[in-house]
């Protein structure tokens, strides 16, 4: 508790406002902290779809408003980016008609190592404009194949470790060791809660990974061992400045979309909760998150 508070000391307090009034029904007042000044933050914050997965993508477009968060990374999950070309379009339309932007797709699984397979989803999000996939489980055996897509669409590829539990890619380190020799567009999208249950040092990790990094899950655990400990951001013992510090200093140009993974039916108070604290460790470090 001692190590959660003294974090949280640091953040504005305008923004530790914003997230009380908006778990209390004000939610508007979550759109940003109350003052900002200073420069561009270099970090991008986006939301994962995924943290709405029990919601039709007519009432997170809703939750969107309120959080006034325009980035999104969409999943196709409910009927957030059906993979069905007719309904993809209808999903396109109205997140254009929102302003609400689509960044990266995923995670999306390549369980075959066939080409009209692999065709299939680069072909999902061209039509979309999505330039990055996070997927979920290619393997090495896989990547060559994938790479000729890659090539071909000019899209990249975004590698989803998933800790301990994955044999494949438990640590975006792990992923790092297979890319070498591969176009530089297959890359990393790391999770940081997965990350640190690997026992990786997630910001040694976002250094390490440089130039390959093109996608960022952020949660928070109370215990680094232990899956079932996420809260929401802030709450835990995730790093947070430590992390937008590495990803300023690598120049990284993607977004770091908000994972929660917990409270599925209700996650707006978590969620407001994060992206106030997200914000305001970016304005307490002297940058303006102001669109």
């Amino acid at each position: 508790m001692k190590t959660t508070l003294s974090r949280r000391n640091f953040v504005q307090s305008g923004a530790l406002l914003a997230a009380a009034c908006a778990t209390s029904g004000a939610v508007s007042s979550v759109a940003q902290p109350a003052t900002e000044q200073g420069k561009p933050s270099p970090v991008r914050l986006g939301i994962a779809s995924y943290t709405f997965r029990n919601f039709t993508r007519a009432q997170m477009l809703g939750f969107l408003k309120q959080l006034n968060v325009s980035a999104l990374n969409v999943k196709d999950i409910k009927d957030h980016l059906p993979m069905d070309p007719q309904q993809e379009a209808a999903a396109l339309a109205d997140y254009a008609s929102a302003g609400i932007k689509l960044h990266a797709a995923g995670a999306i699984y390549f369980a075959k190592d066939q080409d009209d397979d692999i065709r299939a989803k680069f072909e999902y999000c061209k039509r979309a404009n999505i330039p990055v996939i996070v997927a979920g489980d290619p393997t090495p055996e896989t990547l060559p194949r994938i790479e000729k897509f890659v090539k071909q669409y000019d899209i990249r590829i975004a590698i989803h470790n998933h800790g301990p539990e994955d044999k494949l890619w438990p640590s975006p380190l792990d992923i790092l060791k297979s890319l070498k020799g591969f176009d530089p567009r297959i890359g990393c999208c790391i999770d940081v809660g997965h990350t640190v249950r690997a026992g990786t040092d997630v910001v040694q990790a976002i250094h390490e990974v440089g130039p390959r990094l093109f996608n960022v899950h952020m949660k928070d655990l109370t215990d680094f061992h232990d899956k079932q400990s996420q809260v929401a951001v802030g709450d835990g013992l995730m790093p947070v400045r430590e992390i937008f510090q590495a990803l300023a200093e690598i120049r990284y140009p993607g977004f770091v979309d908000l994972e929660y993974e917990v409270h599925g039916d209700d996650p707006m108070p978590g969620v407001i909760s994060s992206i106030a604290y997200m914000r305001g460790v970016l304005t307490g470090m002297g940058y303006t998150t102001r669109a």
